[in-house]
């Protein structure tokens, strides 16, 4: 797509609601999800990533070329683009390639689409930092053939680079949240579509590793460090010592019910409720007794309609940090009780690393997937359990779990706590079958 000539979007005089839907539905319409695009360092195309994701395997490795870092001091799941400009902010290419990925995978005819109801809600993410370098000396003028760092400063610039290239004349949302940024933006576009402001929506982000994130999180002392890189992210078990750095995207179609029926797609799941509420004890602490997340997915539960012994799986925020597993271990156990006996519960930053502003998207992308091929993915490096584990976290190897409902968390700085709960799409003609054997892994 030609994105120096964006589409043009006609704006009629009155946008409202379809009349099928509002006869049939009306504010209690189903929000369903039918597209899923996901890129990271285990693979740059949805499929190849989570057979290798199923399998176990990890590609995080001693990173080279960050400025300010030294070379081979800092542990990183990074993705190797072959269309990676020099000039040009990484996280576009990573959001364009999950974008392009999710529109295919929903069927997307833009003929049959009303682009003045369709909205973009995408996470923030670090801007472009090369005119400061200049003037501090760190570098040297930029090529003026490159792009202009003003073009891709803001930290809501993917968001709207993404609508400007599909022609999205609906709803533009961008949240800055850390690490509950891209789901965050899945809530949005659930309630923007709620709120009648749009039929459908892409919804998710995308981020790459930054200088200035590193440093912050070294000065911090919350990165990983291992001489195996493969064995340094070690969420829920006793010697965890942080999380590793990723990169990658993940960006999902999400829309109303009667409007993806109508077109002919192909359903993952609906979304039963997406929660979020603030954790007022400390900018990048939690308060160890877990009031506020305990209280979270139990509200989020009650709002699905569903109670703890529905739920097959669970994807956690799971970082690998003594603070953040501590407090989702004794929540999660809070909240479900006895019926945890009946959970599977992983990390997938183990895996991928910590994507931090498209962290929570990408870990709901592997969550549909989950549920679409009854899957649980492992959580790697869990060798020696953490005494106050006491739930199945799936250790070393992923298994097959035919689930019907699942809840994926996000716990960020600042005090963002974000959960979602999913429901598989189980309509022969709408929804998804099951594999009918375990995929060979990649």
């Amino acid at each position: 797509m030609d994105v120096d000539n964006p589409i043009s979007v006609p704006y009629p005089g009155v946008c409202s609601l379809p009349e099928d839907a509002q006869t049939q539905y009306g504010e209690s319409e189903p929000i369903v999800i039918t597209g899923v695009g996901l890129i990271g360092s285990l693979g740059t195309d949805r499929e190849t990533l989570w057979r290798r994701l199923q399998a176990g395997r990890s590609h995080i490795r001693h990173l080279t070329g960050l400025r300010g870092i030294p070379d081979g001091q800092l542990l990183g799941a990074a993705v190797d683009l072959p269309e990676e400009q020099p000039s040009r902010l990484k996280v576009f290419p990573l959001a364009e390639r999950a974008a392009d990925e999710a529109l295919r995978d929903a069927r997307m005819n833009w003929a049959d689409i009303d682009r003045t109801r369709f909205g973009c809600s995408i996470s923030n993410h670090m801007g472009d930092s090369t005119w400061v370098d200049e003037q501090l000396g760190l570098r040297g003028a930029a090529d003026p053939r490159h792009t202009p760092w003003w073009e891709q400063f803001f930290p809501n610039t993917t968001c709207y680079h993404l609508a400007r290239r599909y022609g999205l004349g609906g709803p533009r949302l961008s949240y800055s949240t850390a690490c509950a940024s891209s789901l965050i933006s899945v809530l949005a576009a659930v309630r923007a579509i709620r709120d009648d402001q749009c039929d459908i929506c892409l919804a998710g982000g995308a981020d790459a590793i930054d200088p200035l994130f590193v440093a912050g999180f070294r000065k911090m002392k919350v990165l990983a460090w291992n001489a195996d890189p493969g064995q340094a992210c070690r969420p829920f078990d006793r010697n965890r010592s942080g999380f590793v750095l990723g990169e990658g995207a993940a960006i999902m179609v999400v829309e109303r019910l009667s409007h993806a029926l109508r077109r002919g797609a192909r359903i993952y799941a609906e979304v039963k409720a997406c929660r979020s509420l603030a954790e007022a004890h400390h900018v990048t602490g939690l308060d160890s007794e877990s009031e506020a997340l305990a209280y979270l997915i139990s509200s989020t539960l009650r709002s699905a309609r569903l109670r703890p012994c529905d739920v097959g799986y669970i994807n956690a925020h799971g970082t690998g940090t003594l603070q953040n597993d501590l407090v989702e271990m004794r929540s999660i156990r809070e909240a479900f009780g006895s019926a945890l006996d009946r959970v599977c519960v992983s990390s997938t930053k183990s895996s991928l690393g910590h994507m931090i502003n498209a962290a929570g998207g990408a870990e709901l992308a592997v969550t549909l997937l989950a549920m679409r091929d009854g899957f649980a993915p492992p959580t790697l490096n869990l060798t020696d359990p953490d005494p106050e584990l006491r739930f199945d976290c799936v250790p070393l190897v992923g298994r097959r779990n035919r689930f019907q409902h699942a809840l994926k968390l996000s716990v960020a700085f600042g005090g963002h706590l974000v959960a979602v709960a999913l429901s598989r799409w189980n309509d022969a003609q709408t929804g998804f079958q099951y594999p009918s054997e375990t995929r060979r892994a990649a």
